[in-house]
């Protein structure tokens, strides 16, 4: 049996038996367990099943930040902690960034907790998500991040940015005109993507130039998250735009 811990809830896989479910929230000092079926729609709003206890908001340390978060409300995804620290550590001083699927700041908060970012615009369409994503500003003490609720579509366009995070991987590649259009010459993009191991080097850079029409486009990293299922990994490609 396969399991994370988020805060002090257990999330089980598909894998679980019919286990002391309470002697399993004693070995591993938990209030709740919990199975996450799949998460669903734009919004990311999680499918669970409740196994013990009934509290379903936590509070999770990763990273030296703290993320305040409702299970039954808003995903969280464990496996992508060293991708959040790794682009907070990737921000410049004073850098403009613009977060387009903040969540309820999973990139953001660590790049407000790590970096010195002149402000990051965290767009977020999902109100559960948004209440967290202030709730997480609040928690962690931060003053540079300026949280928007609604459709990162409509909202990116009032902004203009340095670096660009798109931690989203379905459908991605339709907000990549959007996101290309806000960012200054010589900005970077982290664009998210899943996509087939053999298409790995080729399909997400050409997504980017397709969209960046004469301006110029360089490849920086591709960076493989995890394998998202059989023969697809979910990727991060790190270009710069001029």
């Amino acid at each position: 049996m396969k399991y994370k811990k988020i805060g002090d809830i257990l999330i089980l896989d598909n894998n679980y038996s019919d286990d002391d479910f309470k002697e399993l929230s004693k070995k591993h000092n938990v209030k709740t367990i919990m199975k996450i079926n799949h998460i669903q729609g734009t919004k990311r709003e999680p499918v669970y099943k409740i196994l013990y206890g009934s509290e379903t908001e936590t509070i999770n340390k990763e990273n030296g930040c703290l993320f305040k978060l409702d299970l039954a409300k808003v995903m969280w995804s464990k496996g992508n902690n060293n991708e959040r620290l790794r682009i907070a550590k990737l921000v410049e001083d004073g850098e403009t960034v613009i977060d387009m699927f903040a969540g309820i700041g999973y990139f953001s908060i660590p790049i407000g907790v790590h970096a010195n970012a002149k402000v990051v615009n965290s767009i977020e369409i999902n109100p559960n998500s948004y209440h967290f994503l202030c709730e997480n500003i609040k928690l962690n003490k931060l003053t540079n991040i300026n949280p928007i609720l609604g459709d990162c579509m409509v909202e990116t366009p009032n902004f203009k940015a340095d670096r660009i995070v798109m931690g989203y991987v379905k459908t991605t590649h339709h907000y990549l005109k959007v996101a290309i259009d806000s960012l200054n010459n010589g900005g970077i993009i982290h664009y998210h993507e899943t996509v087939p191991e053999k298409l790995m080097n080729t399909r997400p850079i050409e997504r980017i130039k397709a969209q960046a029409g004469d301006r110029d486009v360089e490849l920086l990293k591709i960076n493989k998250i995890k394998k998202y299922s059989p023969g697809v990994w979910h990727v991060v490609i790190d270009a710069c735009i001029d």
